[in-house]
């Protein structure tokens, strides 16, 4: 078990010339209406047609409306753009350290083969060339025409908005409240609430999004960033009641829900304390300037020193132009670079998984321990379980076929729970600045199963399977 880590050296400019005497009113209106702003775009659930959702993420899902059956031809743009921008950046062009082009498209020979096999399985999917196996409506049309379209405009408008939920001081008032609470239940910053509340309210990708730019600006340690990736970017609520629809539980879905909320807590609480998350380093990403949470020793209450330490926050905040700037680069990155990735790999995972007797290979040592759980129909359990790693929602469709409710209510709380799943968020893992490898990603996966099995399994007998 690792010890509650320490402030690492080096305070900012802020930090150092922090105020003790009350912000002013001006101060105050910097951090509170871009907050406000950002709380109701991300964190202020809606109710839209029967289904709940966010802001965010209904603006998102009208721009798909809005394009209609043009938003694969949107994708299939990307990727052109990506495999010969990278293709020309890396043999022909060689654009000038630091600029934008060599930001976007000079990278290194892995993500180039992603990038080329992305745009080939595009290809392959937008005319339906090659062998069915991969351009089917269950692989390369999933995430073509699914996974990749809602990615284009999750990330579009959650980099443009994030700036009003992590630049304005939200994080410093929500993070000097709860920082105790977070050091002692999971080794966390406080702030770390913010990244699990967007998670739940909006979805996994945006929790993931607000650690890395928390982790590149300094205020997470790689090891709090990797912690936080792989612990608290969970499933939306929507997301999570299409998983329970689909294997059948919709008709529980307060207890499915309340499963997995249990089931997320005791796991976040255990992981950051056993290897590999244990064994980071808590170092920052920018050793010179970081940015840690710090005890406000000034007077008055822990609500007063928490709107103290947002307004001081929200003084730092880049001009509005500036932060549209960054952000529009951030987005082109994600844009040629995860899109590309999520369908090179999530595509090839779903053939595996659908078309290839691998994974029943592979869970059949999970078979006997499902069985000793109790629970039927161990044998078709076993390989959905291990499917969650390739894309979160092919756990569901496997097992929606199991005749078992109490299985296929493991199967589908478990999916929700094990985080990391290659098809998008572990390949947004990977891509980022966080120091986490396919290595790492994996053995977290297999923790959380391990960890979360016996809990879903007896919290299903609880209540009444």
């Amino acid at each position: 078990m690792t010890d509650t880590p320490h402030d690492v050296g080096g305070e900012t400019d802020i930090e150092m010339n922090r105020e003790a005497s009350s912000p002013t009113p001006a101060s105050i209106r910097k951090f509170a209406l871009p907050s406000i702003l950002g709380i109701l775009t991300f964190l202020t659930p809606i109710r839209v047609e029967g289904n709940w959702t966010i802001l965010m993420g209904f603006i998102s899902d009208s721009a798909v409306k809005f394009v209609g059956a043009g938003m694969p031809w949107i994708v299939y743009v990307l990727l052109c753009i990506s495999a010969v921008g990278t293709v020309w950046a890396v043999i022909v062009g060689k654009p000038a350290e630091g600029s934008l082009l060599h930001r976007l498209f000079h990278v290194v020979p892995l993500w180039v083969v992603l990038r080329v096999l992305g745009f080939i399985m595009g290809t392959m999917t937008m005319f339906q060339l090659g062998p069915e196996m991969f351009w089917s409506a269950g692989t390369g049309g999933e995430v073509m025409n699914i996974l990749a379209v809602n990615i284009v405009f999750i990330f579009l408008f959650a980099g443009l908005l994030m700036p009003f939920l992590t630049d304005y001081g939200l994080m410093e008032f929500i993070g000097t409240l709860l920082k105790r609470i977070f050091r002692r239940m999971f080794t966390l910053p406080g702030r770390s609430a913010i990244d699990a509340m967007a998670s739940w309210m909006s979805s996994a990708p945006v929790g993931v999004l607000i650690t890395i730019q928390q982790y590149v600006s300094g205020y997470y340690t790689g090891r709090e960033a990797a912690v936080i990736a792989t612990n608290f970017s969970l499933v939306s609520v929507p997301f999570a009641l299409l998983v329970a629809k689909t294997v059948g539980m919709d008709h529980r879905f307060p207890e499915y829900y309340l499963a997995v909320a249990v089931t997320g807590v005791i796991t976040a609480m255990i992981m950051p304390r056993i290897p590999p998350l244990s064994r980071f380093e808590d170092t920052p990403h920018d050793t010179l300037h970081p940015m840690r949470e710090r005890e406000d020793d000034g007077e008055g209450s822990l609500l007063a020193k928490a709107v103290r330490q947002a307004a001081t926050r929200a003084k730092s905040a880049l001009p509005l132009k500036q932060q549209f700037r960054v952000s529009a680069g951030n987005i082109l990155d994600i844009w040629f670079g995860l899109v590309p990735a999520v369908i090179a790999i999530g595509g090839a995972g779903l053939v595996i998984a659908k078309y290839t007797p691998i994974l029943g290979w592979l869970a059949a040592p999970l078979v006997p321990v499902l069985e000793l759980l109790g629970l039927p129909e161990a044998a078709a359990a076993a390989p959905a379980l291990l499917a969650g790693f390739l894309d979160m929602f092919l756990p569901a469709l496997l097992a929606s076929g199991i005749e078992a409710e109490v299985t296929r209510f493991v199967v589908g709380v478990l999916s929700v729970t094990q985080l990391i799943y290659m098809s998008e968020i572990g390949i947004l893992m990977i891509k980022c600045e966080i120091p986490l490898k396919l290595r790492h990603l994996a053995a977290v996966f297999l923790l959380r199963t391990a960890i979360g099995l016996p809990i879903v399994v007896l919290f299903a007998k609880l209540i009444g399977y």
